[in-house]
């Protein structure tokens, strides 16, 4: 990726970040994040993983900001009312950002002691795979398979994550729904209603 292309898909990922923060809106707080998804889309697709770019397009930027957004407008969150800061909370907010500029300056200062990798072609990695396998065949015809890699990833080394995050995806999503369903008992002690 050129390096003009980097800084400006960096910035527009930062900027969106800084403005989920930010927004006191929750809807607009929400649609930020999508600014901050295509930046980082764009510098998966300068990196050549174009499966991983599109899918944080479709996938992020698309369904699971239709569904945050679907769960405010449920939730009918309301404009977060003015209140005084605590000094505690302005003091983590201080802290920790400079804490993780620290720790950023030092991995960079230390980024030219650290050994490089030594360059791996992709007929030297299709050894790794079976023969008939596609991996292999499109690995020692000089093209990078990353939707079957992704895939064999997943479903081999990391398949019980996998299972995990799904179970986690469908709790709370039983839990939001459950959360979201009005009190539908009456006030002061009176029977419903029934006709």
């Amino acid at each position: 990726m050129p390096s003009p292309f980097f800084y400006i898909f960096a910035a527009m990922m930062l900027s969106g970040g800084l403005m989920v923060i930010f927004m006191r809106n929750p809807v607009s707080s929400a649609l930020s994040m999508v600014l901050s998804f295509l930046g980082l889309a764009g510098i998966f697709i300068g990196l050549n993983a174009y499966f991983v770019g599109i899918l944080q397009i479709l996938v992020y930027a698309g369904a699971i900001m239709v569904l945050f957004i679907f769960i405010i407008m449920l939730l009918d969150v309301k404009d977060e009312e003015s209140h005084p800061r605590k000094g505690l909370a302005i003091t983590a907010g201080v802290l920790i950002p400079v804490a993780l500029i620290i720790q950023l300056a030092g991995v960079i200062l230390t980024d030219d002691k650290s050994p490089s990798a030594p360059p791996l072609t992709l007929e030297a990695a299709a050894a790794d795979y079976k023969q008939e396998s596609v991996i292999h065949k499109k690995l020692s015809n000089g093209s990078l398979p990353d939707v079957h890699l992704i895939g064999r990833k997943l479903f081999t080394e990391y398949n019980f994550p996998l299972q995990v995050i799904a179970v986690l995806l469908l709790v709370a999503t039983v839990g939001c729904v459950a959360l979201s369903k009005k009190s539908s008992a009456p006030k002061d002690g009176a029977k419903p209603d029934k006709g």
